[in-house]
């Protein structure tokens, strides 16, 4: 009698920032419907009341490929599986690793733990992923309208991307005038990388430039707060504060930072 090829679903989900009301439906739905879920310990803490009864494993920072590749195994084995991130998967999330991830093992037909009498018995796994709000969709929010123009986001984590190319994009961004976006602007080692990309960007654009920074949005101790390019470099800042640099056009309006559009150039 022919055996049924067991077809597993991996889904990636973006939980948000952080507040519950702020989580796509879709992200919900997807984690209902799973029987194991897999996430960065804090991640998994946001939904606890959502994954009761099911099959979770939790682990700490910097066990990202642990993650990835435990998700995957799931999933070729025929398991319905769920990996948490934050914001959206796709923005600095695990969406990019995990794909990877999945392609390398159907490449080389690692099945991991799966018994070589079922190898024959698995499929590639049904994908999907969910998207979710980023902390730059969050922040600009709180901000006011930041975003309404062309922008580049950057992050200053020198772990995963030399500081030199890092570097290039910040004066190429500062040069274009792009609005720019830094994430992950400072950590208990990396104290300097954010004074370093203020220099850099003051090279092409004033030090009244208006500068946002937001801190835990949509989550409990959030804080918003203005200031400008220059004085930057004297702002507390941590891996949880995002913080938007204005571009020549970006304005203060009433306590928000405004970039107008240039709606009122239209049909010149």
């Amino acid at each position: 009698m022919e055996q049924t090829v067991q077809q597993g679903r991996l889904s990636i989900v973006g939980l948000g920032p952080g507040s519950r009301d702020l989580m796509a439906p879709r992200a919900v739905l997807a984690i209902e419907e799973c029987d194991v879920v897999i996430g960065y310990r804090g991640y998994i803490e946001q939904i606890r009341d959502l994954i009761a009864g099911k099959e979770a494993y939790e682990s700490e920072l910097t066990h990202e490929i642990e993650r990835a590749t435990l998700a995957v195994r799931f999933a070729i084995a025929g398991r319905s599986v769920c990996i948490a991130s934050s914001g959206d998967a796709g923005i600095y999330g695990m969406a990019g690793l995990v794909l990877d991830i999945l392609h390398s093992h159907l490449a080389e037909r690692d099945f991991g733990e799966t018994s070589v009498a079922d190898r024959d018995n698995v499929s590639e796994p049904l994908v999907e992923v969910v998207p979710g709000i980023s902390a730059l969709n969050a922040a600009a929010a709180l901000l006011g309208a930041p975003l309404m123009h062309d922008f580049a986001v950057i992050s200053l984590s020198d772990l995963l991307t030399p500081w030199k190319v890092i570097a290039r994009r910040l004066s190429a961004a500062g040069a274009a005038d792009f609005v720019v976006v830094l994430y992950n602007p400072s950590s208990k080692k990396r104290t300097w990388q954010l004074g370093e990309a203020q220099r850099l960007l003051l090279e092409s654009r004033l030090a009244t430039t208006p500068v946002g920074l937001v801190r835990n949005a949509y989550r409990l101790g959030q804080k918003v707060w203005l200031t400008t390019l220059g004085q930057l470099h004297n702002e507390a800042v941590d891996m949880f504060t995002t913080v938007i640099i204005g571009n020549s056009c970006t304005q203060m309006q009433q306590g928000r930072m405004v970039t107008p559009r240039g709606y009122d150039r239209k049909g010149e």
